[in-house]
């Protein structure tokens, strides 16, 4: 059986916010979409209205949905099966699975539980995915050549260098991710698979829920030059950007959306 006649989109922790938004864009794009949660059994009736309304009859052959947890191997191989068994192809991985700890505490408080969880999400799950699917894209590229052109995004966070006390473990995931990028785009060079970074800073989703309120006055005060919250779309241009082949001589590089966040500022 050959491979799918369109481009495939995997994007992890895809079921709400960001990784939802860069799954309707590049649908948009005419891309299938292989869409991830770890909690949720279903697509939404409104997700799957959403997608009918860009794929119109043909929905069913452009979308699948899998229930994995990328922390766990056995997940993240069943992930890989079903996406080869439906398409036959990955083009595009987005690494955006990712969770705050439970409870903020105090990096004097912080829990090996809470830290390993975080650090098996954020970390461990987004490195072997893309370890696997980095040998699968290599081996589309030897077999298509020209015609095949892959691209790994993976997104991180302003706290990939912002220091934030009261949930250290989420800070060093991001910051590890920072270095993967670096290594997957070293590695995956001679490949012609450029990997790259998107940096969000304070984004309206529900991860920010509990917080808003505090933001809401931080921004309002200066907190970003662009002082406004971030949106799921704000994301997703990007995304966009990239695998249109617009940054066409990157490869490892961090992109950062963020309202200017990262400028320092007297």
């Amino acid at each position: 059986m050959e491979p799918h006649n369109k481009k495939v989109l995997l994007v992890t922790g895809s079921t709400h916010g960001i990784g939802k938004a860069i799954v309707l864009e590049l649908a948009k794009l005419d891309y299938s979409v292989v869409i991830n949660g770890a909690a949720t059994k279903a697509l939404s009736e409104e997700y799957y209205s959403e997608l009918k309304g860009i794929y119109s009859q043909e929905i069913d052959d452009r979308i699948l949905y899998v229930q994995a947890d990328i922390s766990k191997k056995e997940d993240r191989e069943t992930l890989i099966e079903k996406i080869e068994d439906k398409f036959k192809r990955i083009d595009v991985l987005v690494n955006n699975a990712g969770v705050a700890p439970k409870i903020r505490k105090d990096i004097l408080e912080t829990s090996e539980e809470s830290y390993d969880r975080v650090m098996s999400i954020n970390l461990k799950g987004p490195y072997f995915l893309t370890q696997a699917i980095s040998k699968w894209m290599i081996q589309l590229r030897e077999k298509f050549k020209n015609t095949y052109q892959p691209y790994i995004i993976n997104i991180s966070s302003i706290n990939r260098y912002t220091a934030s006390v009261n949930r250290g473990e989420y800070c060093l995931s991001k910051s590890a991710m920072n270095m993967m990028t670096k290594l997957f785009g070293e590695r995956l060079s001679e490949y012609g698979i450029p990997v790259h970074e998107i940096s969000p800073g304070i984004i309206d989703t529900p991860m920010t829920e509990k917080v808003h309120d505090n933001y809401d006055k931080l921004i309002k005060e200066g907190l970003t030059p662009i002082r406004r919250w971030g949106k799921p779309i704000d994301i997703a241009k990007p995304v966009v950007a990239i695998v249109s082949g617009l940054l066409p001589f990157s490869t490892g590089s961090v992109i950062d959306i963020d309202g200017g966040f990262h400028i320092h500022r007297l």
